[in-house]
């Protein structure tokens, strides 16, 4: 169940409950649970249609405590590595780092992403190595391209002081997909997913890259 929060979450207690052939009241007890014990939250779901009286639907999500179950070891240790080279090297050492570790990451299944014939299948290789890499990645299509999602982020205590890894890392993205990508959130930041958009189709440096919700900005 922590493990759905993570990959879909903000997620309502029937969605949950449809994908694990729970009953809806055992699934709220559950989740009643991990909210108790400080491992997600809860906030309202938004409000598409007129609702009746009662109690307004909730839509959970972890917390970070509940992300560290999931691997935030070190965390620590890796930022006051980075604090001191960052102190000894300054800002080039800093990003050498995020650069050698993003090409670590993505190097070995460059193969795979560099056959992939369309922009689509590009996506969808480089969320299948993001998660053998233990990011929880997707896709989905949004507007006029695809939606890159990690729902989950080993070293986003450590970004969340150093943002080069994030930068580093979309530059990364667009490199190996061949084409501008826009990050659009970060757990870093706070948001419940890192996505970052990928247009379908090249953009002219005139017009500039792709607006996420569709189309060209004006």
């Amino acid at each position: 169940m922590a493990r759905l929060l993570l990959e879909q979450g903000p997620v309502s207690a029937v969605s949950v409950a449809e994908q694990l052939e729970l009953s809806v009241p055992a699934v709220r007890r559950h989740l009643d649970a991990l909210v108790a014990d400080n491992q997600a939250c809860t906030r309202d779901a938004p409000h598409r249609k007129a609702r009746g009286r009662g109690r307004p639907a909730k839509l959970f999500l972890l917390t970070e405590a509940g992300r560290a179950r999931f691997g935030h070891a070190y965390d620590d240790l890796a930022v006051a590595a980075i604090r001191f080279l960052a102190e000894s090297g300054g800002e080039e050492a800093v990003q050498a780092f995020a650069r050698r570790r993003v090409a670590t990451m993505v190097d070995p299944h460059r193969s795979a992403l560099t056959s992939a014939k369309t922009p689509q299948e590009r996506a969808e290789a480089l969320a299948a190595a993001l998660t053998r890499e233990g990011y929880a990645a997707s896709t989905r299509k949004v507007g006029a391209g695809e939606q890159l999602c990690q729902h989950h982020c080993p070293v986003a205590h450590v970004a969340a002081e150093f943002p080069q890894l994030c930068e580093v890392e979309t530059a990364a993205f667009a490199e190996v997909l061949g084409t501008h990508v826009q990050r659009l959130a970060t757990i870093a930041r706070g948001d419940a997913a890192c996505t970052t958009h990928i247009p379908v189709e090249p953009y002219s440096t005139s017009s500039g890259p792709p607006n996420p919700d569709g189309g060209n900005p004006a």
